[in-house]
């Protein structure tokens, strides 16, 4: 399928796509991989009129040590993210998840920012980052802020940033040695998942958040705060909790072609064992 016609402009830094942004207004689009925007443009259900081509622009790929946390530049490549040594070291679960996004011609062009920005509620990154308690860093205009992911996802594919923002950076705190495990079930390997969880558990601490389970990603608080203090066999027991934190969390994991709504609440519940199970190995 042909996309709508629209205009096109490359931006050389940061200000810039910022400044184009303001100067189109609410119908322009960043461009960094494309593979979250172009497939809807194709299907005609995103319609920008003008794209801003961020792609290379050449200090938004990095990732660095910042104290107790990782900082990760908004057009850092999936397999960069995926091979980082800095980030095998500090937060392997995401190292490992972003090696779960697409294929291999996917992870070299598409970039966690374009994943995150997107918030796409059956994207992996989204929900891994949020499971860690990262916070995103958005430039606009007037400057920056920093939103943290727990604030971050209003809705399908609505976000906290502006208009006339652009995420710049991801800051995810050093996981200091925590087990860990991201779970994911679908069709085939380079598929959305139907259902993916991203957990991990330190001694009095966990986060919890699952994939494809709702309009937006959802964080299991009450999951991780139930694990947060059982161990051994007992981690079992946590999933009787996950009902509960479905609830609170405003859930609404949506029927498709390839589950049931209540085949994937069965799914989250199976997956949530397995990866609590792993991260407390």
């Amino acid at each position: 399928m042909i996309p709508a016609a629209f205009d096109y402009a490359r931006a050389s830094s940061a200000e810039e796509a910022i400044a184009l942004i303001g100067q189109y207004g609410d119908e322009a689009k960043f461009l960094a991989g494309g593979h979250s925007l172009l497939p809807l443009m194709k299907l005609r259900l995103a319609q920008p009129t003008v794209l801003v081509d961020i792609g290379r622009v050449p200090d938004l790929s990095y990732i660095r040590e910042e104290g107790d946390q990782i900082a990760i530049g908004a057009l850092t490549r999936h397999m960069d993210v995926e091979t980082s040594p800095l980030l095998h070291q500090h937060v392997p679960l995401l190292a490992h998840a972003a090696g779960h996004v697409g294929d291999p011609q996917v992870r070299h062009r598409g970039t966690i920012g374009g994943s995150i920005a997107h918030a796409d509620p059956a994207s992996d990154l989204p929900a891994t980052t949020l499971a860690l308690g990262a916070t995103y860093v958005a430039k606009g205009p007037n400057g920056t802020r920093e939103i943290a992911a727990a604030d971050f996802y209003h809705g399908f594919l609505t976000s906290a940033l502006e208009a006339d923002e652009m995420l710049v950076e991801i800051r995810v705190p050093k996981m200091n040695g925590a087990g860990w495990s991201f779970q994911k079930f679908n069709r085939r390997a380079q598929d959305w998942a139907i259902v993916g969880v991203a957990a991990w558990r330190r001694n009095g601490d966990a986060g919890v958040a699952l994939v494809n389970m709702g309009s937006v990603p959802i964080l299991a608080t009450d999951v991780a705060s139930a694990a947060s203090s059982r161990i051994g066999s007992a981690i079992r027991r946590v999933t009787n909790w996950l009902d509960t934190s479905l609830a609170a969390a405003q859930a609404d994991p949506q029927p498709d072609l390839n589950a049931s709504a209540d085949y994937r609440v069965h799914l989250a519940k199976v997956l949530t064992r397995r990866a609590l199970e792993a991260a407390s190995a």
